[in-house]
């Protein structure tokens, strides 16, 4: 008898635990989870976040992903930091001896030791769900070497234990240095061993550096047969910058499983998300306080994340502008009258109920409030019917990523932009990305105007696209293949579950098929 039919049998909902605990919405509509569930006051933000998330709109989880999870936080649990199949794990890293030719769980555990300072705070969050998923996939288990800068962002998602990575973890010192990933990497290896084959028993430790710069080389970890190899090895490390899950849905080796835990393709990020990512007290206390300060109230709530990577190309007017056309175009903000003398009148116009739409703006930069605040505060709506408020939380003026100031406010601006009813996004944005993926958001996706010569007409004719789902887009994906020795088509087409982006051409996505 499988596992899931025996516990649909000697219990109501198996899973109980991780229902409350992860996924609060899926417990009684008419009860009120935030009160009835025991507080946890490590992490109040578990048991709160279902009232400021929309009760209705939390997709159902897979009871196999589901039976994955209370699989996985067993294995965690006995094979934490400072047990015993961790210590005698870590031996083999301290004496430097190769992998024993039969790894067993009651002798030895596998583990994944994710190295999280690269790049901005949504690179790292995808970074991070993308290892968790490759550790849940290959029965490891995932440790994670916050630095400074990332401490107390997040609560421990595994419960009575730590992802934390020792702070005396061996090599630690060397993860972030070119001469390691010199003498340690998968790609180092392939390229000074064609044929690894003879490498019998393989390594005790080896480097998979996936980050957008990666080789040629470092790019075969995406062969079915090299995941056989790595196998074997107790310890992987892993440097990446990118949300990778796609591809894994392209390898034979992943795809079964993969269609297994996520019958709804582009609830996978939602659902690792949720489930990794709680704030921590002191982020939530930055939430919640400007959540029912500014936003609470209104009937609707638009959040705009904008990111402007070359402000010379893309001045900031323009941008304005574009913004603009695209949130009335799709009637997330009201048309406004021609010109301020026209609307001295305020609400005279005034044809419906007044309602309040509370506009979220997420930048670096402060002068997209500023601008877009002054223009409905000086003209009225067309039809005088909403009333428009503009509220930012911070604008950092730059990216700081070495600043754990700057990734708090980061990650709040992140959770509150998941909290509003629509959202508009800049491409490429992996920023957007997190905030949609929580909030269960198609976003629109701002096309972004060049000005680079000075040209108005540069504008695009689309203000915005909406996108095909709600799930991130990996940027990178492998293009080369060294067994052909040829270069892959990067944009060739693709069909669902994975397709192209819609920001980002040769970049890959999760989709559901339409058409079936």
């Amino acid at each position: 008898m499988s596992f899931l039919l025996l516990a649909s049998i000697t219990s109501p909902n198996p899973f109980s635990d991780l229902t409350q605990k992860f996924f609060p919405s899926q417990n009684d509509k008419n009860s009120s989870p935030a009160q009835e569930l025991p507080q946890d006051q490590s992490c109040i933000s578990r048991s709160q976040k279902i009232s400021y998330h929309k009760k209705s709109s939390s997709p159902v989880p897979s009871p196999y992903f589901l039976s994955k999870l209370q699989d996985y936080e067993r294995r965690h649990k006995n094979c934490e930091p400072f047990s015993e199949p961790f210590n005698r794990t870590l031996q083999l890293l301290v004496t430097g001896k190769n992998s024993p030719s039969n790894i067993t769980e009651s002798d030895y555990c596998r583990y994944l030791v994710y190295n999280v300072n690269l790049n901005g705070l949504g690179n790292r969050i995808l970074g991070l769900s993308s290892a968790f998923l490759y550790a849940l996939l290959t029965n490891r288990v995932l440790l994670v070497d916050f630095g400074p800068d990332m401490a107390d962002l997040f609560c421990e998602p595994f419960q009575k234990s730590t992802w934390v990575l020792p702070a005396d973890f061996p090599f630690r010192d060397e993860f972030y240095s070119s001469q390691f990933r010199e003498a340690h990497s998968f790609g180092s290896l392939l390229m000074k061993n064609a044929n690894f084959a003879h490498l019998a028993p393989p390594p005790s430790l080896l480097h998979l550096f996936l980050s957008f710069e990666y080789s040629n080389y470092d790019k075969l970890f995406y062969r079915d047969e090299n995941q056989e190899f790595l196998q074997g090895v107790p310890w992987l490390t892993l440097r990446s910058d990118q949300y990778f899950i796609p591809y894994l849905f392209l390898m034979p080796c992943f795809k079964p499983e993969l269609e297994r835990l996520f019958p709804d393709k582009e609830t996978v990020f939602h659902h690792l998300g949720r489930y990794l990512f709680s704030p921590s007290n002191q982020a939530w206390g930055l939430i919640t306080r400007f959540y029912d300060a500014y936003l609470a109230r209104a009937d609707e709530r638009i959040g705009l994340q904008i990111r402007v990577f070359n402000p010379t190309a893309t001045p900031i007017p323009l941008f304005t502008k574009q913004i603009l056309q695209c949130t009335q175009k799709e009637s997330l903000l009201p048309q406004l009258q021609e010109s301020t003398a026209s609307s001295s009148a305020g609400g005279s116009n005034k044809t419906t109920s007044t309602s309040m739409k509370a506009v979220l703006i997420g930048s670096l930069y402060r002068e997209f409030y500023e601008e877009m605040k002054f223009m409905f505060w000086t003209r009225a709506s067309v039809d005088g019917g909403q009333v428009v408020g503009f509220h930012q939380a911070s604008h950092e003026g730059s990216q700081h990523s070495e600043s754990h100031s700057h990734n708090m406010k980061a990650w709040a601006d992140m959770y509150l932009l998941s909290l509003c009813d629509a959202l508009v996004t800049s491409p490429w944005s992996t920023f957007g990305y997190v905030a949609q993926g929580i909030g269960v958001m198609k976003p629109w996706i701002l096309n972004v105007p060049n000005d680079r010569d000075g040209d108005q007409k540069r504008q695009p004719e689309t203000a915005c696209t909406q996108a095909v789902s709600m799930e991130p887009c990996f940027h990178f994906p492998p293009s080369y293949d060294m067994r052909a020795k040829v270069i892959v088509d990067r944009e060739a087409g693709l069909h669902p579950p994975v397709v192209h982006c819609e920001d980002v051409r040769w970049g890959l996505k999760l989709a559901n098929d339409r058409e079936n």
